[in-house]
């Protein structure tokens, strides 16, 4: 079973080239990001005329997240256990949905970018990331052999070499140390970032912005992860950063990112005979 994650900054405005993109890359699950749109915007029919159940959870023209799968989509969830709201009277926004697919709980994330550091978002953000944490750590404790996927735009780039050049974010957001001692302490709470021992840094990226040439001139950042449960690391048999899809006219600032599963005990869905992922 392959399955990716996406920041795709507007799925109205790409929605074409994101179908086009699951048919090329055969992938059976998707987690998608910031989609920018309502539930009643969302182009369903796009996807489910390519095979695709389609669950979407968004409330305005930001943030918004959606799940694709052509593996079977069930006991969708919106939102998980304690995750925080922003505004006042605070709200939870329109950043996790999780769906079983394939035997999997799939979870597509958009974490709250933070802004500065001073600002409350930034604090926003490390609540957030505290109640995944939590989540993530009952879910395992109850059943220590569940496949779980975390997917999506984390915000943070938990390493040196995630960022083209440090100096260039002393002071900003998404390299600070709270930030990566919250990432990493989901990591610690049972799962495993499967994406990077197939493409290991430095220079590997997931976005790149659109301003003053960052892509070409590589100008990146790691933000973009698959987290797995134990059961689920396991079975991990390649990944990749689809670079290319960053190319041309019309592109998402972020890369697709993918991971290979092999089957395991009662998933029957995964299917030989697709060439593997290696490397960035």
């Amino acid at each position: 079973m392959r399955i990716a994650t996406w920041n795709v900054n507007s799925v109205r405005a790409r929605g074409e080239r994101i179908a086009a993109w699951l048919q090329r890359s055969d992938v059976d699950v998707a987690a998608v990001q910031e989609t920018k749109c309502r539930d009643e915007q969302f182009p369903t029919e796009l996807f489910t005329d390519l095979g695709y159940e389609v669950a979407h959870h968004g409330l305005s023209q930001w943030n918004g997240v959606a799940v694709l799968s052509r593996v079977g989509l069930e006991d969708v969830q919106v939102g998980f256990p304690g995750q925080p709201g922003w505004g006042d009277p605070e709200a939870p926004e329109a950043r996790a949905l999780g769906a079983v697919c394939g035997g999997v709980r799939v979870w597509s994330l958009y974490v709250p970018n933070g802004r500065e550091v001073d600002d409350p978002h930034y604090t926003y953000k490390l609540r957030w990331l505290e109640a995944l944490r939590a989540y993530g750590a009952e879910r395992l404790a109850e059943d220590p052999q569940a496949g779980i996927a975390l997917c999506g735009d984390f915000n943070v780039a938990p390493q040196d070499d995630d960022v083209w050049d440090m100096a260039e974010f002393e002071g900003s957001t998404h390299v600070t140390k709270p930030e990566r001692d919250a990432f990493t302490s989901v990591v610690e709470a049972g799962f495993t970032e499967v994406v990077r021992p197939y493409a290991p840094g430095p220079g590997v990226y997931t976005y790149w912005d659109y301003k003053q040439l960052s892509f070409p001139k590589r100008k990146g950042m790691r933000i973009d992860f698959v987290l797995a449960s134990p059961a689920l690391a396991a079975r991990v048999s390649g990944a990749l950063i689809d670079r290319e899809e960053r190319k041309g006219k019309g592109a998402s600032d972020h890369a697709p990112v993918m991971v290979d599963l092999d089957g395991g005990p009662g998933d029957e869905s995964s299917a030989p005979g697709t060439a593997g992922l290696a490397g960035a």
